[in-house]
């Protein structure tokens, strides 16, 4: 959508416009700590305390949420793709899975998953990639790509396109198949969520925006749901016993407790 002039830019604004009431919180929890609803092609931002967890709703079944973690309090430590793949032994994301940053340490855990369908291996889409596919990937476009609507959410926290690194994504999964190459296994649908609890403070990126392996040749990205709230009390029984895991909460829980910020 073009923003050149001031009625355009006005219909731009107001076609990212939510409901006032927005998400409401799920059976127990009494309060929000964040809510939103991001359409499709669209992005959201939101600073994170330890012990919140973050809920993630793919409302109508197509959507897909790219995802960038940084510590709040030392942003240049932040989400490892790599890692989180390659410490835990494991390239596919579920329940127990560490969100690992480039330090060894745990940015998030998965606590809950009823998808089952996400990538830690292709990173999000480009300007170029979706202008080949959709034929535009600009920010204000019909099919954003996801490294345009990081930059964006990456400004608004002080942080520049070479502060984004590999990102994952949430609700469209993909396989390895025997001889390497990557196969879209698509969407788990409707209702779909994941949850994620917090260990360090973070500054969290979401873009709701198609997967890079996504079939159709059309953009039908569609609305995603963010919820979060305190748990802190469930840091204190995590749903993972691996080895490599408890080594990743010792130097989290080590960080932490030493009241030291910044600490690389």
């Amino acid at each position: 959508m073009s923003t050149a002039t001031t009625q355009a830019a006005k219909e731009h604004a107001r076609s990212q416009a939510i409901a006032i009431d927005g998400p409401t919180p799920p059976d127990g929890v009494d309060r929000l700590t964040f809510a939103d609803t991001v359409p499709g092609g669209r992005y959201t931002t939101m600073v994170l305390s330890r012990g919140t967890r973050l809920r993630l709703r793919d409302v109508d079944g197509n959507a897909c949420a790219n995802i960038l973690l940084y510590r709040a309090d030392a942003p240049w430590e932040r989400l490892n793709a790599a890692d989180t793949v390659k410490v835990p032994w494991q390239a596919y994301l579920g329940v127990g899975h560490p969100l690992l940053s480039d330090q060894g340490r745990v940015l998030a855990t998965v606590v809950a998953d009823s998808s089952g369908h996400h990538d830690a291996l292709c990173g999000t889409t480009s300007a170029k990639s979706n202008a080949a596919k959709y034929g535009s990937g600009a920010l204000h476009s019909t099919s954003p790509a996801g490294r345009e609507l990081f930059t964006v959410a990456a400004a608004k926290n002080g942080l520049e396109p070479r502060d984004l690194p590999p990102s994952i994504s949430f609700f469209h999964g993909v396989r390895v198949e025997s001889e390497g190459s990557l196969m879209s296994t698509g969407t788990a649908g409707a209702g779909a969520e994941i949850d994620l609890l917090i260990h360090l403070p973070v500054v969290v990126l979401l873009a709701n925006t198609a997967h890079p392996l996504d079939p159709s040749r059309t953009f039908d990205t569609t609305a995603l749901d963010v919820l979060a709230w305190d748990a802190t009390e469930e840091l204190a029984d995590l749903p993972n016993t691996e080895p490599e895991y408890q080594r990743a909460v010792w130097n989290t829980e080590s960080t932490w407790n030493s009241g030291l910020k910044g600490t690389r």
